[in-house]
């Protein structure tokens, strides 16, 4: 697959999480382990699109040519009918980047899939390699998909063929909402709940709102949820010019006096959520924590698309009161923020009597909106402003809020104590780290979510002289192969491995991706080597520690772990193992632990004894040894993304053949193992 759908390079995992800074049950709490997202202004991960943030990037342009003739469409009088007066907007470079080949899709078919569905298929895949998991299409994940989806842009060009007989099997499941949802269940085999969402602008929030309650029921044990919008005809601008809803300049000012429109945006973003009990108890990298959220609707206003400020109010007070926080705690809410001079007054007056009540003066709460930056995504714009906000509590700093200059005068700022962020800006030191997101759908459903911080245990010291790796890179063709190597020459990836040891770089980039038939192999010992040797390598040189080839097919390529018998031990037997590979040293610490409960000797005290002094001739000894490390080895191996397809064992090679095999447990096999050696020492 191209560079527009995989990320470049792995995500190591931290150290265990340990506390919330919101006082919410952990229980009920949901933790956000993974992120896949195409935004405006080519914010194409979750760090480019921070790093775009922080800069106070404004990404929206003028409407690209590939789309439409902006020029036949516009009128700068707002009552020509027929017309629209806005011309610009917030877009994606290329929505047409695609690899079907990658999804076991046609290109037949491929050129009737909405781009939409195209997009979330890619970050759907991003957003679970983000989390560290390998995408295996044989074996289901218990896993949901909650898709917001409203844009039917695409079914309307389908719709002008000429002729019926243009009209192909693939068009109803290419255009259709439902599908924008189930093909990512179908593609990456997601056995959990596959809902599509329509509630218009709040449809990606709604989303993360359904797929937390899914989490709690018990109906899968992760989500996918999100939201997607493209833009591809004129009409919706249309309609929007009709409704006079659209900034004529091109330029949302949320909160500003100068607040004359939304500006239209286009994007997709995914987060995948886990029960926090289940992300702490897996060693996940933690983004933020959802602690609580809900939704409402307006009823009865003055106009379906007039927002109800009591709505508002009545959700945030529903949601704090529900999840025992306290407001005041809140800190920075990403607000709906559309920059209409109807909506920004009611949502900051809802903000403020809820957030702002009991508050001091001088701890206002910060309140800014992403479509300043990149526009307002329509159905996924709830899921761009919750990865900003992830993203704010993951690094305790509140991005500017674009063109806001002289402050509404119908929202009295310091009496509601809110604060527009006009600089990046620290969080208050010693505050707890809670943000609250907004988002409305402009037929009155309403959508609040709760954010908070982890706490990280001891951070991760990379470790000194580290011993030589393998750093792995595969594609599904040579082109793909080639710009994922150019993608881990960029800055993101460069930040998110500073604070990461070589040995978890790679230990990721071979077991948590899935391999693909192009393959970089990369020996390395620092990583700078890593760096040196994938320039060489984009430069077309060769050289030592760089492997370049294709693999076998699957079906032509079987693994098989064979476990011996008895005979093979010596002294000095598995100690360069024990002091490089972790995930070794773990499974034979855990077979002592295990075996120290039977007898009275130490397995580790054994492995480590001189020659002088070993007893490892010893049956006793002997047989709980080699398979100690037989199944530490087998750890070792399915780590590096080694996995048998079939096991074979021979005499004490049974024993860890069946716990391998899943047909003993540990604790089973060492028992059995301790107690055949004995019996056999007896009877010796």
């Amino acid at each position: 697959m191209n560079d527009e759908a995989i990320s470049a390079g792995p995500t190591p995992v931290p150290d265990t999480i340990v506390r919330m800074d919101a006082p919410a049950p952990v229980d009920t709490a949901v933790a956000i382990v993974g992120v896949g997202c195409r935004l405006p202004g080519g914010a194409d991960d979750p760090v480019g699109f921070w790093n775009r943030l922080c800069e106070g990037t404004d990404a929206i342009t003028d409407i690209p040519p590939d789309r439409w003739n902006k020029d036949l469409f516009y009128d700068s009088d707002p009552a020509t009918i027929g017309k629209t007066y806005a011309r610009r907007g917030g877009f994606l470079r290329d929505v047409s980047l695609f690899d079907p080949a990658f999804f076991g899709i046609s290109p037949r078919e491929a050129s009737r899939i909405d781009p939409q569905q195209r997009l979330l298929l890619m970050i759907a895949w991003e957003a679970l390699e983000d989390a560290g998991i390998a995408v295996d299409r044989r074996r289901s994940q218990d896993t949901g998909v909650f898709v917001g989806i409203s844009s039917a842009d695409y079914a309307k060009t389908q719709a002008t063929y000429a002729e019926l007989y243009e009209i192909d099997a693939h068009i109803g499941t290419g255009v259709a909402y439902s599908i924008a949802a189930n093909r990512i269940s179908h593609a990456l085999n997601l056995t959990g709940p596959s809902i599509a969402i329509d509630t218009a602008c709040s449809s990606a929030l709604v989303a993360v709102h359904l797929a937390c309650q899914s989490l709690h029921r018990g109906e899968c044990a992760m989500a996918l949820a999100g939201g997607v919008n493209v833009i591809l005809s004129p009409e919706t601008y249309v309609t929007y010019s009709r409704l006079s809803m659209v900034s004529p300049d091109g330029r949302c000012k949320a909160f500003d006096a100068r607040a004359n429109g939304f500006v239209r945006g286009e994007g997709a973003g995914l987060v995948l959520l886990k029960p926090l009990s289940s992300a702490v108890r897996d060693g996940d990298r933690i983004y933020a924590v959802i602690v609580a959220s809900g939704t409402n609707q307006d009823g009865h206003t003055p106009g379906i698309t007039v927002p109800s400020g009591d709505a508002q109010e009545a959700l945030l007070r529903q949601v704090y009161r529900e999840s025992g926080i306290d407001p005041a705690q809140v800190g920075y809410v990403e607000a709906h923020g559309t920059g209409t001079p109807v909506g920004d007054p009611i949502e900051a007056n809802a903000l403020g009597r809820v957030l702002g009540s009991g508050r001091p003066v001088d701890q206002p709460c910060y309140v800014g909106s992403v479509k300043t930056n990149i526009g307002h995504l329509e159905a996924a714009a709830g899921i761009a402003g919750l990865i900003k906000t992830a993203l704010i509590v993951q690094h305790g700093s509140i991005p500017p809020n674009l063109n806001f200059e002289t402050p509404n005068p119908a929202i009295d700022f310091d009496a509601l104590r809110i604060r527009v962020p006009r600089e990046l800006t620290r969080w208050p030191e010693g505050k707890p780290v809670v943000a609250g997101v907004n988002s409305f759908g402009f037929g009155g459903t309403n959508a609040h979510v709760v954010v908070s911080r982890v706490q990280p245990g001891r951070a991760h010291e990379p470790e000194q002289n580290e011993a030589p790796a393998l750093f792995c890179l595969s594609g599904e063709s040579e082109n793909t192969l080639r710009e994922l190597a150019r993608a881990c020459m960029g800055d993101g990836l460069r930040q998110e491995w500073s604070n990461v040891g070589l040995t978890a770089i790679c230990r990721a980039s071979c077991a948590d991706r899935q391999r693909h038939a192009h393959r970089l192999a990369l020996t390395v010992d620092s990583k700078e080597k890593i760096l040196e040797n994938i320039e060489l390598y984009l430069r077309g040189e060769t050289g030592s520690g760089i492997a370049v080839g294709r693999s076998l097919p699957a079906d032509q390529l079987k693994t098989v772990f064979v476990f011996s018998g008895q005979g093979p031990q010596w002294w000095a037997m598995g100690r360069e193992l024990l002091e490089h590979e972790p995930v070794f040293k773990e499974r034979i610490i855990e077979c002592d632990r295990i075996l120290g409960k039977l007898a009275d000797w130490s397995l580790l005290t054994e492995l480590m004894a001189d020659e002088q002094n070993s007893r490892i001739g010893m049956t006793e000894i002997a047989q709980p040894a080699i398979f100690a490390l037989q199944v530490a080895l087998a750890a070792t191996w399915e780590s590096w993304g080694i996995r048998p397809h079939a096991i074979v064992g021979h005499s004490v090679g049974e024993v860890a053949a069946a716990f391998v095999a899943g047909v003993l447990s540990l604790e089973d096999a060492v028992c059995v193992i301790y107690h055949r050696g004995r019996c056999m020492q007896s009877v010796k």
